[in-house]
């Protein structure tokens, strides 16, 4: 009757250690950690852009305004010209499936020319009034940026996808102002490094060409810049900015090729 109970609690123990033993990390103290969950935004389970192809394309744009005698709400009498010209063309290459790295230049001018133009408020003794007969503006500003891409397809689709760009930009202007009679004349020279992220959407309209959109929301943008004045007085001006919010005035549109 013993040799018969030792048997059975020697069973009984070798069981409860195999027990033990297969929920041993439960049971050390130490809990196991959920697993992680992936949220398919590096899965290679649908290529939209395979690795080795090239990406170029360009971003332009133009705009003009001629004014004689127009007025706009309190300002009278405004005689003016000016344009805004800006292009920037963009090198990538994939260094790996959905994920491109590369280059771009840009390059805008801007011109304003203003004859004339009358601010006035009120009237007597209290009002306020205001007039500019000449003022000149010209202004060159050329970039420089690496950028890195990730797309996030959606889905198994080939033709939309998801895509978020970091860009690092340097950047130098050239300006000149001139005002009044006789001309008082400023030139301006600049300096600009920023670091940008930048989410867009890309939309294929031909099996190699494709329409791309994006908009900055948030960077770091650091710029200096020198004045001279009158060929005499030196001024310098420099800050920082960091923002985190959707920029309207950074919304690009351009056509993208995909070889």
């Amino acid at each position: 009757m013993n040799r018969r109970l030792s048997i059975l609690l020697l069973l009984l123990s070798l069981a409860g250690a195999e027990r033990c033993a297969a929920q041993g990390p439960a049971l050390s103290g130490s809990p196991s950690r959920p697993q992680k969950e992936m949220r398919g935004l590096t899965s290679l389970s649908n290529v939209f852009v395979p690795k080795g192809q090239w990406v170029t394309g360009l971003n332009a744009s133009f705009s003009t305004h001629d004014n004689s005698n127009y007025t706009l709400v309190v300002i009278e009498g405004i005689e003016s010209e000016g344009h805004t010209i800006k292009i920037s063309p963009l090198l990538g290459y994939a260094v790996a499936e959905n994920m491109v790295v590369g280059g771009k230049f840009g390059y805008s001018r801007t011109f304003l020319r203003l004859d004339g133009g009358g601010f006035s408020m009120g009237g007597g003794d209290t009002g306020v009034e205001m007039k500019v007969d000449s003022y000149y503006a010209l202004k060159h500003l050329y970039e420089g940026s690496l950028f890195w891409r990730q797309y996030i397809p959606f889905g198994d689709n080939k033709r939309f996808a998801l895509f978020s760009e970091v860009q690092l930009i340097l950047g130098g202007s050239q300006a000149k102002f001139a005002a009044d009679t006789p001309v008082r004349g400023t030139y301006e020279t600049g300096f600009t490094c920023a670091l940008s992220v930048t989410p867009g959407l890309v939309a294929f309209v031909t099996n190699a060409m494709a329409l791309e959109l994006n908009v900055g929301v948030m960077g770091i943008t650091y710029e200096s810049v020198k004045q001279i004045h009158n060929q005499v007085a030196v001024g310098r001006r420099s800050g920082s900015m960091m923002s985190f919010k959707v920029n309207l005035l950074s919304i690009g549109l351009g056509m993208a090729f995909y070889l």
